[in-house]
């Protein structure tokens, strides 16, 4: 199976839909997407990724499936005691590395400021959510892999989201750390990654990436992006 994760266009993010310019960007991802082959629309049930699937659902002649699992995440403080950039993951990314501190340890959770942000529950709900939307298309989460099993497969979906929620999703499938996975990729608007799972039924399988972070489909429109949400 081919999963096609695609970023939503350039963001209103006052009335969570899109721009101009974000409504100019989907088309673009569209055409890109045209010849791909997709059999399923999944989408964050958030209004600007609902609204850039649309596009590609409707050259497909399929619906959009809402997923609230993968709507964008938040941070806070969970006390309102301030830290750092209020949790925002990329910053604090960008903090460790600027103190010498990795962002590849698996306990991520537990480092401050992280630990006293509200984005922690946030990701587990992707993860958790995507284990059981793989599952129900026929590869069930085991360890770092997955088990395939033939339950109900299809050989190519798509998955409209956000900088955020992909980045937990694709960081739990790859098993690297999120923080890690926010400091290596910026996720364009309307970009595509595309990563397989294939293997025979009862096997352990493991991603593979085969496009990571595709948006030569916006070059002659704008590349104009926005990060973290």
């Amino acid at each position: 199976m081919k999963i096609y994760f695609v970023r939503h266009g350039h963001p209103d993010y006052k009335n969570d839909s899109l721009t101009e310019l974000g409504k100019r960007q989907a088309r673009a991802a569209a055409e890109r997407l045209k010849d791909s082959g997709i059999e399923r629309v999944y989408s964050s049930s958030c209004g600007r990724a609902l609204q850039t699937a649309e596009y590609t659902a409707k050259q497909f002649g399929l619906e959009v499936i809402p997923c609230d699992f993968i709507r964008e995440l938040g941070w806070a403080s969970i006390d309102g005691e301030p830290i750092y950039a209020n949790g925002q993951p990329w910053l604090v990314a960008d903090s460790f590395v600027a103190a010498g501190k990795s962002v590849a340890e698996k306990d991520w959770i537990l480092t401050d400021p992280f630990c006293k942000s509200t984005v922690v529950d946030c990701v587990k709900t992707v993860e958790e959510g995507l284990d059981d939307w793989l599952a129900e298309l026929g590869y069930k989460r085991e360890g770092e892999y997955y088990r395939v099993t033939g339950k109900d497969l299809y050989n190519t979906v798509a998955m409209f989201s956000h900088a955020g929620s992909s980045s937990a999703a694709m960081a739990h499938m790859l098993n690297i750390t999120f923080p890690q996975f926010c400091e290596i990729l910026d996720i364009y608007c309307t970009s595509v990654t595309v990563i397989e799972l294939f293997g025979e039924v009862g096997a352990l399988v493991s991603p593979k990436i085969r496009v990571l972070n595709d948006a030569k489909h916006i070059e002659n429109i704008s590349a104009e992006n926005a990060y973290g949400n």
